[in-house]
């Protein structure tokens, strides 16, 4: 209980994470100390809250209610991590353990800030208040009395400080500062080198320590180590272990946190009876060389540790045992016991050992938690959450991360210290496996962030539609950590209904796409052959090994799936053929090893369209032709039979052979993306970028030298599987570069083709105002577009409804799409869980569900 005067005022020390209780007579001052020291947004006041359920903040019969709301405001606002005041008399045991319980189960620090006011002045107060000036004087009496009464036993009652001001002058001189949780390091952001369980092995700790670049303790760059705990028992220099992590903590080149070995050591230094169990036999012995002085040092040092740190900006949490979102940063017995020991579920298993709750399987939280206490053979990423325990006094090695690089750095142990009694292996699995997607993860509607684009919502509607999409059709989760954004089209060409001169009636024309870049400051563009296909995404891994290391999945050596994420084909033996030739053409180009990687994710179109769209065509497309060959010769003979016959049929006739000729085309055109295919002879993949590579995103890598890479690509395969894409480069401001650009578009289209995708050189580019560029624009050829808005959509009056139609809805889908896509591949380049990639992939996904023409 702080208590101590001083001529300037007493100093009330109030952690910024925590319940602050007045405590004091009716007329006290409470209201006014509360707003006078905190936020009003912190204070919540019982005669506010009388008032909100009665009308009448004197209503004393609305005291049970009014008690009510109080409790469950205060509880949202610690929940959400807000530090809440709050203002009744809180005089009674009763009311103040209501209180206490509340902040215990939001693990909260609840403090007591109490006014110990005359009696005299509390009156005098209430008598000026006119809706309280007929107050009994008995009621503040009683007050007073049991105010009193309770002085000596509020720390008793579970207050971890307390502040009694006694008197007015005291109350009015009183300073509130706020002080931070001890494990509130947000400020510090590194880097750090996280070193997990050492037990005692001191020869394994200094060589890890040199081989992360320390130099007696002090590294060069100014990192930070951060010990897991754990430092003692176990192994054969306890002391030594100690005495180098004291030292670096000390000097402030280091952070450590206890682990549950250190608490028993500690409690047996203060004299308390433990079982010499677990190795602490062993550190006991070893200390017994030490002096005195180093005895209580280390005592100290022990009990001066914070349960867990919460750093570089709440991103990294750093606990011994593991620690859930909803502690994080949080102060109480509950916290503690969980970050030193872990949760069990109560049962043992056949080595007579607690069984762990696996919390790292639910584990959803945006902070990396790094820990230790159960021994892997392998430290792993499981949800976010990384084991740092690799068993160094078990013969394993001795773990750190690097942060924020989330690199692991290990040294291998001298020998078996001691033997395990359970022997060494993973608890779960690791990377993407156990239960790693959670149907509350997408459900509903949500808000994405992106670093791209900010936030991108998606509605509760879309997202059931993905759902069912992902449920029943899409591919392995773990083997889907992309979807490709829609791609906006082209400005409807402004020519007039009859076309430019040259250039015929279009309603697609490259030199909108070539403007409307110029218009954004992009200079340069790439303008790439689109393909005749169906957009694949190819998830191409080194061998299966790989797979099962990074995709946390037996079996197969990748995925190739469609821009919905359903298999591109039934049988995954052929799946299984297509990745071996690209296998293959990746190793002969050298490209696992430049590119540093076991595995690499392609963006491409497979070919023919018919080989995916086979139904569509036979139903929709080719069923018009049909019908059209069946119809139009008949109805021309009989109209050129008329017109022998002299009957005035000449118009008719005429739009009729029209028709015909119009229907004919539609028929040719879609015949063009249909061919035989036998097995794989046939079949093409045309990639044109590189997605990801292990801890890569390369999507911003400028487009030429992508192509430049994927060109070697097709160059070494021997298979005649890969089909290399066609570019050209265009200058938006030149208009000689535009006018070649818009020829090559035109002899490829009058060639058959379906035409071209115009990007920015530099992929990831932002206009004048700070915004995405679209990524591409499709430029759609005269007769592919046939196929689209169907035969006689050339005729003028058609042309002129069609250049009608509407773009932005269609525009504002792909940079949000597109801003998903790129916020997926970081997350997976940056190996954040499979949940958190999955977010972004869903809402891709969901989005494709949102009400627009889909001919656009």
């Amino acid at each position: 209980m702080t208590e101590e005067p001083s001529n300037k005022g007493r100093v009330l020390p109030v952690t910024d994470l925590s319940l602050v209780v007045l405590v004091g007579a009716s007329g006290s001052g409470k209201s006014t100390f509360a707003r006078r020291h905190f936020k009003p947004t912190e204070v919540i006041s019982s005669d506010f809250c009388r008032g909100l359920v009665s009308d009448d903040e004197n209503d004393q019969s609305a005291t049970r209610d009014a008690f009510d709301v109080l409790h469950y405001i205060a509880g949202k606002r610690l929940a959400a991590g807000r530090r809440t005041v709050v203002d009744a008399t809180s005089v009674q045991q009763d009311a103040r353990r209501q209180l206490i319980d509340l902040a215990k189960r939001y693990d909260v620090l609840p403090i007591a800030i109490v006014l110990d006011v005359p009696e005299e002045v509390c009156a005098e107060r209430n008598a000026a208040r006119t809706d309280r000036a007929d107050m009994p004087r008995r009621v503040i009496q009683r007050h007073i009395r049991e105010l009193r009464r309770s002085l000596r036993h509020l720390e008793r009652e579970g207050f971890r400080k307390v502040h009694v001001l006694r008197g007015v002058e005291e109350v009015e001189r009183a300073t509130v500062v706020t002080e931070k949780r001890f494990n509130d390091l947000t400020h510090l952001t590194g880097p750090f080198d996280i070193v997990g369980d050492i037990h005692g092995c001191s020869a394994e700790l200094e060589a890890l320590l040199a081989k992360l670049g320390y130099v007696d303790g002090v590294h060069p760059e100014g990192r930070t180590a951060v010990f897991v705990g754990d430092l003692v028992d176990r192994g054969p220099d306890s002391p030594g272990v100690l005495r180098r992590v004291m030292s670096m903590v000390k000097a402030g080149n280091a952070l450590c946190v206890p682990g549950n070995h250190e608490n028993k050591y500690g409690r047996h230094l203060k004299g308390r009876k433990v079982q010499h169990t677990h190795g602490l036999a062993e550190t006991i012995a070893q200390m017994e060389g030490e002096s005195e002085e180093f005895k209580r040092e280390v005592r100290e040092f022990i009990e001066g540790l914070v349960s867990h740190y919460v750093l570089d900006g709440g991103r990294l949490v750093v606990c011994h045992a593991g620690l859930p979102e909803k502690y994080h940063g949080r102060t109480s017995g509950r916290v503690r016991s969980h970050a030193l020991y872990g949760e069990t579920t109560g049962e043992t298993d056949e080595f007579g050992l607690p069984v762990r709750y696996p919390w790292a399987e639910d584990y959803r939280g945006r902070a990396a938690v790094v820990y230790g206490h159960t021994p892997v053979p392998e430290a792993t990423w499981l949800n976010n959450t990384i084991c740092l325990d690799t068993g160094a006094v078990f013969g394993g090695k001795l773990t750190a991360l690097r942060w924020p690089e989330r690199e692991l750095v290990d040294v291998p142990a001298e020998r078996v210290w001691y033997e395990p009694v359970k022997p060494l292996r993973a608890e779960a699995p690791g990377g993407h496996d156990g239960r790693p997607l959670d149907l509350a993860d997408v459900h509903g509607r949500r808000v994405v962030e992106t670093r791209h684009a900010g936030r991108v919502s998606v509605r509760e509607e879309n997202a059931a539609a993905a759902l069912e999409v992902m449920s029943r059709f899409a591919t392995d989760p773990r083997l889907l950590p992309y979807l490709p954004p829609t791609m906006a089209p082209t400005a409807t060409s402004k020519g007039d209904a009859r076309g430019g001169a040259a250039d015929g009636y279009f309603l697609e024309h490259p030199a909108e796409a070539f403007a409307q870049y110029a218009a954004d400051g992009v200079e340069r563009v790439v303008c790439e052959e689109k393909h005749m296909g169906s957009r694949a995404v190819a998830l191409v891994c080194r061998d299966a090994e790989a797979t099962r290391r990074r995709f946390g999945v037996d079996g197969p050596t990748g995925s190739l799936y469609t821009r919905t994420g359903r298999p591109f084909f039934d049988d995954a033996s052929v799946t299984e053929q297509i990745l071996d030739r690209l296998r293959a053409a990746v190793g002969e180009a050298g490209l696992w090893e430049e590119l540093d990687t076991d595995w690499l994710l392609l963006d491409a179109e497979l070919m023919p369209w018919s080989l995916k769209a086979s139904g569509l065509l036979r139903s929709q497309y080719a069923a018009v032709g049909a019908a059209s060959g069946a119809v139009f010769p008949g109805a021309l003979a009989a109209l050129e039979g008329a017109a022998a016959r002299g009957v005035d049929v000449t118009d008719l006739l005429a739009r009729q052979r029209d028709r015909a000729a119009d229907a004919a085309a539609f028929t040719e055109a879609y015949r063009r993306y249909c061919w035989t295919t036998d097995g794989l002879d046939g079949v093409r993949l045309a990639p044109f970028q590189i997605l990801a590579v292990q801890g890569r995103s390369l999507a911003a890598l400028p487009h030429d030298e992508q192509l430049a890479l994927l060109d070697r690509l097709v160059e070494h395969d021997g298979t005649g599987l890969l089909q290399t894409t066609r570019r050209l480069y265009v200058d938006t401001g030149d208009p000689e570069s535009v006018r070649a650009g818009v020829d090559w578009w035109l002899e490829m289209t009058g060639r058959g083709g379906e035409g071209m995708v115009v990007k920015p050189l530099g992929a990831l580019v932002r206009g004048p105002e700070g915004r995405l560029v679209q990524p591409g624009i499709k430029c759609r050829g005269r007769e592919y577009l046939r196929i689209i808005y169907g035969p006689e959509y050339t005729r003028p009056d058609h042309l002129a409804r069609l250049r009608q139609r509407f773009l932005n809805h269609k525009r504002s889908l792909a940079l949000r799409e597109y801003a998903l896509g790129l916020e997926a591949l970081d997350r997976l380049a940056e190996g954040e869980p499979l949940w958190r990639v999955h977010e972004a992939v869903f809402a891709v996904l969901a989005l494709e569900s949102e009400p627009v023409d889909p001919r656009l």
